[in-house]
């Protein structure tokens, strides 16, 4: 792809954001989004996850799947990928930030699960980007997803002050403001296109 990779990581924030835009990642996204706190902590988690596994990704599938002829393993050899990365992760977290670990609770093994994780290191085959510009993407991606987080669990916060019908609490209400968030980021799409 003849994009480059400085457009490419502001293009996965803003026109292309990952969540907003393809609606990956919406279980966590959603489960988590209570709270600012947990919100930073988790689209922390993410951003990591999504630069280091989609250049280990990238590596893997130029390297070892396409010389040896097994590309019909990628999706497998992704998760396991991920999930290696995501299980040294949460022992990191788990001693450096107890904390946050507790917090954080059952969502952050499921990283390992995330389809926006999954989904950012498919793009990057499917749209044959360079080392750079998988990184720039992962990277790129993962800051998107923890604004879209963060902007959800501020309005969050702000909704607990006021009157929302019965019928609206909790994820009505929120998928209502992901929609209208969504509009928002739609209308950066005319800006640059990422395909």
């Amino acid at each position: 792809m003849d994009i480059s990779s400085f457009v490419l990581f502001w293009a996965a924030i803003f026109t292309s954001n990952i969540l907003l835009t393809n609606f990956l990642g919406m279980c966590s996204y959603l489960s988590v989004s209570k709270e600012i706190e947990s919100s930073f902590g988790l689209g922390i988690s993410v951003i990591f996850v999504l630069t280091i596994t989609t250049g280990l990704n990238w590596l893997v599938y130029r390297y070892i799947l396409v010389p040896g002829n097994i590309v019909y393993l990628q999706f497998i050899v992704f998760i396991i990928v991920i999930a290696a990365f995501v299980q040294l992760l949460e022992l990191i977290i788990e001693r450096y930030a107890p904390a946050l670990y507790y917090t954080l609770g059952i969502f952050l093994p499921l990283i390992t699960v995330n389809c926006a994780i999954f989904g950012v290191s498919l793009f990057m085959v499917i749209r044959n980007y360079s080392f750079l510009q998988s990184i720039a993407f992962g990277a790129g991606s993962g800051i998107g997803w923890l604004l879209a987080i963060l902007m959800l669990a501020a309005l969050r916060r702000k909704l607990k002050e006021k009157l929302v019908p019965v019928g609206l609490q909790g994820v009505g209400i929120s998928l209502i403001i992901t929609g209208i968030m969504a509009l928002a980021f739609v209308g950066f799409s005319g800006i640059v296109q990422i395909q």
